[in-house]
């Protein structure tokens, strides 16, 4: 329905004079219609509704009857049905209803009243529901014949899983970048909840780094063989589609098959990597991760004001009023130098060829003047006399610096040299590791595990910078290796680790 002029009167009443009888009203129209009524008389609406600003009368009540069906929030009818006499037939009684309108208006209404009232939150559940989908759908697809019912069920469900997790994810960052604006933060509650918020983004993060790389390969694993399976469910929604002609019943079905093929993108889109873009979980991931220093920023900003600093008109008021309470002159002259810091400053050398000095307790009116150069009146300060200082040669820093960076570079390479063999390795046997190695080697065991799903698995990924590749494959549950470093000893479950360096010949 196309908006007009008309149509800006259905939103009158909520901003109009007695705007509390008007909603009290219509929301008693939208209850009665939920219980399947088609019309309410003036006494029952008095009876029924829930009066906000107390119970007005009932000739308040038809007038306000009256008013909305002239916005064409109701519409009127005679009321004929209580008739008993000539009278009561001339005499005006209406049955009032809700208007397309009016039910239209209702309806947006409450549907911004539930999306103001929203509280979006990040769930690491969803994330476990759309792995365990996308397990049936590969199991679907390995299927001779997969069961088409079963199949659009279960994109069904993956969809609206997806959907709400996406949507909650964006509505909860951008909830909480205004919960932290110092503009509007409120200073106790960002206080109180600074640590739950914390927690909860750390736990969000570290579930959703050890699922998206699992989700991610049975993405990886279906695309190949998705295509029948959306066609399955697009075929199977097709036939709810409106009867026409056989074009007709093509194009439903090739719409159809096209949204499926959008939502599949976009869930894809997520979890893997596309024309060399991030995909949507690493992004959200990083939001996550800098709305942690964000927040503590915000929590120091606020105690930080809560300290006592204040600007300076406001030290400039409170110092006006201990001005107003000075019993006298001398009083308030000493409380202005001692504001203001009037105080000799003759160690400051403004006349170094003065003949004598006078001391700190000479008083201004006693001493004599000083002279300042114009140069510290413009700039605020003086240039020295004499030649200009000659440029320091700093090629003894630059030196050391060079030494520096080419002692960590030798440094970081016999790291790589010492574990990027290209041999299957057990951690058992690695021995002794100097600091650099060491180094590298938790960054490299850090990102293998990040991409396992559970212990059990083999796992197989490339660095970040794009040189090495690390491959663990876990041993039996009771063996143990044992990393003996500078810093002491790194123990846990002994794995095969084989590590390549890619750019080897």
């Amino acid at each position: 329905m196309p908006f007009t002029d008309t149509s800006a009167d259905l939103f009158r009443h909520v901003s109009a004079d007695k705007a509390g009888i008007y909603r009290s009203i219509m929301a008693s129209f939208a209850a009665a219609k939920r219980q399947f009524r088609l019309h309410m008389r003036p006494d029952e609406v008095l009876a029924e509704a829930r009066w906000t600003d107390g119970v007005p009368k009932l000739e308040e009540v038809q007038a306000a009857l009256a008013q909305l069906a002239e916005w064409g929030n109701l519409e009127a009818q005679p009321d004929t049905a209580r008739v008993a006499s000539i009278s009561d037939f001339y005499r005006a009684r209406f049955l009032y209803r809700l208007s397309h309108g009016g039910e239209a208006v209702e309806t947006a209404l409450a549907a911004f009243a539930a999306a103001l009232g929203r509280r979006a939150e990040l769930q690491t559940v969803a994330l476990e529901d759309i792995a365990n989908r996308l397990k049936t759908l590969l199991a679907l697809a390995d299927a001779p014949t997969p069961d088409a019912a079963k199949v659009h069920e279960t994109l069904r469900d993956l969809v609206r899983v997806f959907e709400s997790l996406a949507d909650n994810a964006q509505a909860f960052m951008a909830g909480m970048a205004r919960s932290i604006e110092l503009q509007q933060a409120d200073a106790t509650a960002v206080l109180a909840y600074k640590q739950r918020l914390i927690d909860y983004l750390e736990r969000f993060i570290g579930d959703l780094v050890g699922r998206s790389g699992a989700i991610a390969q049975h993405i990886a694993s279906l695309h190949p063989r998705i295509d029948p399976l959306l066609w399955a469910a697009a075929q199977r929604e097709a036939r709810d589609a409106a009867p026409g002609d056989d074009q007709a019943q093509a194009d439903a079905l090739a719409q159809r098959q096209q949204a499926w093929r959008e939502r599949w993108g976009g869930l894809r889109g997520w979890f893997v990597s596309t024309h060399h873009e991030p995909p949507q979980a690493e992004v959200l991931r990083s939001k996550a991760r800098a709305a942690i220093p964000q927040l503590l920023a915000a929590v120091a900003a606020l105690n930080e004001r809560r300290s006592g600093r204040s600007d300076r008109s406001a030290d400039f008021r409170v110092l006006a009023g201990w001005f107003a309470t000075c019993a006298s002159d001398d009083d308030a002259h000493r409380l202005g130098r001692a504001a203001f810091a009037l105080n000799p400053a003759r160690h400051f050398s403004l006349n170094p060829g003065a003949g004598h000095e006078l001391p700190a307790t000479t008083p201004w009116a006693e001493a004599p003047p000083l002279r300042i150069h114009p140069r510290l009146r413009e700039y605020g300060e003086a240039a020295p006399r004499g030649p200009l200082p000659k440029v320091r040669e700093r090629n003894e820093e630059r030196a050391l610096l060079a030494r520096q960076l080419r002692e960590e570079h030798l440094q970081v390479e016999a790291a790589r040299a010492r574990l990027a063999t290209g041999r299957t390795t057990r951690l058992s046997e690695i021995g002794h590791l100097d600091p650099h190695a060491f180094a590298l080697f938790l960054s490299l065991l850090g990102e293998a595990l990040t991409a396992q799903s559970s212990p059990e698995d083999v796992v197989e990924r490339q660095t970040g910078d794009g040189l090495l590749r690390i491959r663990l494959e876990p041993l039996e549950t009771h063996t143990r290796a044992e990393v003996v470093t500078d810093a002491g000893i790194f123990a846990g479950r002994d794995h095969l680790i084989t590590i390549t360096d890619t750019q080897a010949p």
